[in-house]
């Protein structure tokens, strides 16, 4: 008689709390929606996003820069991707020239300040104008890291770190398909 009562029990219990799961469920899903929709602004782009006009003033919709971006250059600009190291096109360009953005052409980085990392990705100490990148935070992959964006669209170039050489300390670590190098002579 003694284990019967204690099922009694058991089951009493768990009447209860899913009584009171039951009851908060919708409330939570209220919750978790409007928190969701918090990023979303009135022109449906996420705040902070390569499509958030208040931000980034050149951001376009996804859609445009799928029309002109290249395959890769979409999924390393757009998608925020990754290339491989060791097999994109200027981890080990050593010419003379300055490095553009491939989205708007902008002019971002110079080869007087790319060095050789060993990552296996095209790596600079400073940017040609501090105005012409914006660093925000990347909590991707389980990591907190300093993404690089072009600061009038947003889109993603790469990732700075401080293990790089004097005179900052620096090390943007870009990938190669948000790039396009100009030669100089």
């Amino acid at each position: 008689m003694g284990p019967s009562i204690g099922l009694i029990k058991l089951h009493n219990i768990m009447k209860i709390n899913t009584k009171k799961f039951c009851t908060l469920l919708p409330i939570l899903l209220v919750t978790a929606f409007a928190s969701c929709s918090r990023g979303q602004s009135k022109g449906g782009a996420v705040a902070g996003s390569s499509e958030d006009a208040k931000t980034f003033p050149d951001a376009k919709p996804n859609s445009y820069w799928k029309k002109v971006l290249s395959n890769e250059t979409y999924y390393i600009m757009v998608e925020k991707g990754t290339e491989q190291p060791f097999h994109n096109p200027y981890w080990d360009n050593h010419e003379k020239g300055i490095y553009i953005s491939a989205a708007t052409g902008k002019p971002l980085f110079s080869s007087d300040a790319k060095f050789d990392s060993g990552t296996g990705w095209p790596s600079f100490f400073k940017p040609l104008d501090p105005k012409a990148i914006m660093i925000v935070k990347d909590y991707s992959d389980g990591m907190e890291r300093d993404e690089v964006v072009e600061r009038s669209t947003g889109l993603h170039l790469g990732h700075v770190f401080d293990d790089g050489p004097a005179p900052t300390g620096l090390r943007y670590c870009l990938d190669s398909y948000a790039l396009k190098f100009v030669k100089t002579k």
